[in-house]
């Protein structure tokens, strides 16, 4: 009875949040609801649509988690989120950043590289390509963090009650006295006004 009771209570949760988790594998935030694979598979639109109507939700968070979905459903997964964002809200993804010109991190980050959860890693991501799956998906764009063709790093203002991602360039602590120990490409997909 009071494990049904708590089951209903995380669905009802589930259904009134605005903002959402996705693989946040305990990760929690204020005002920001968490769901794991086992609770909200970004390839199943059934799974957002058990829960949500679509164009109600306010703004999903990923932090590294698009580089573990495979290539060829990674944009089902952003078509998804869009569907079921409201006009104006966000899909905020950070990923391990290909251009990165540090070859330890790249080959810490890359698919079946030598850091943890590499092996499961299906993509290695440019701000050029995350960018260009998300416009495919219906998104504009807007680049947070992200290293360029000659190796240099960019980052816009972001609100960290607007997504935290941790592996970013303010909030990571390998980033310390100016140097930049490890940085994620961070992007917000955003689903365009009527």
């Amino acid at each position: 009875m009071i494990a049904h009771l708590q089951k209903y209570l995380a669905r009802q949760r589930s259904r009134d949040a605005l903002r959402i988790v996705l693989g946040a594998g305990g990760t929690r935030y204020p005002g920001w609801h968490s769901t794991d694979r086992d609770t909200l598979d970004l390839l199943v639109r059934e799974d957002f649509a058990g829960r949500w109507t679509p164009g109600t939700r306010e703004a999903f968070l990923a932090e590294h988690v698009w580089e573990h979905l495979p290539v060829a459903v990674a944009r089902q997964a952003a078509v998804h989120c869009q569907e079921f964002l409201r006009p104006g809200g966000w899909l905020r993804i950070a990923v391990p950043d290909a251009l990165n010109p540090d070859p330890a991190y790249r080959e810490y980050a890359r698919p079946g590289g030598s850091g943890a959860g590499a092996d499961d890693h299906q993509a290695f991501y440019s701000h050029r390509s995350l960018s260009a799956l998300l416009e495919s998906a219906g998104f504009r764009v807007r680049a947070l963090e992200y290293w360029d063709d000659a190796g240099t790093f960019h980052a816009e203002e972001w609100r960290s009650e607007d997504g935290h991602v941790v592996r970013s360039r303010r909030f990571d602590p390998r980033n310390q006295n100016g140097r930049l120990g490890y940085t994620s490409l961070i992007v917000d997909g955003i689903k365009p006004q009527l």
